[in-house]
């Protein structure tokens, strides 16, 4: 592996075109680099949430944790067939959901995305997460995927949610309630 990424600039992808693991070429429009660079960008911001200063250090390395497995999804989208993320991570994920959302209170309204810029930035997590979900839902419409990927996101999509909650409480605040009847 070592010596794969010495040099970086190949010129090969100057026509349009990219390799996949597997050694085919595809366009760089294709649906699977489209999912591919949907979980980059996922892992990146979850690099800038690790960046913040304050995440409860159990949040700091579930979210670590969390990085190893996307870019284990990259792989496994980058080699057609190809398995990597698997029940395991799935249920590890439906764990932590379990955990944090515990010590939360029931919501009774939509929350905003918003509150510490820790919590902010989960949502952004967020909703980037489900944007690489619905690019998965749409390869696999065309190719043969495997299911852990799709329930994987979908789980993280969740998990990001509660993680926003519980950032606000560490940072101190409390979630930004949607106010059905405010005044303009």
């Amino acid at each position: 592996m070592g010596n794969r990424l010495s040099k970086i600039a190949t010129r090969t992808g100057d026509a349009g075109t990219t390799g996949l693991g597997d050694g085919t070429r595809v366009g760089k429009n294709s649906l699977r680099i489209a999912a591919i660079g949907d979980v980059d960008e996922l892992n990146s911001h979850i690099g800038v949430l690790l960046a913040e200063d304050g995440l409860p250090p159990d949040v700091s390395s579930a979210l670590l944790h969390i990085q190893h497995d996307l870019f284990d999804l990259g792989g496994e989208l980058s080699i057609p067939g190809y398995t990597l993320l698997q029940a395991p991570q799935v249920a590890q994920l439906d764990e932590w959901l379990e955990h944090y959302n515990a010590a939360l209170p029931r919501l009774a309204e939509f929350i905003l995305p918003g509150g510490s810029r820790t919590a902010a930035q989960a949502h952004v997590c967020r909703t980037v997460c489900r944007r690489a979900e619905r690019a998965l839902v749409d390869l696999g419409a065309t190719e043969p995927l495997n299911d852990a990927p799709r329930q994987y996101l979908n789980r993280l999509s969740d998990l990001l949610f509660v993680l926003s909650r519980v950032l606000n409480r560490a940072a101190g605040g409390t979630d930004v309630l949607w106010q059905r009847e405010r005044k303009s």
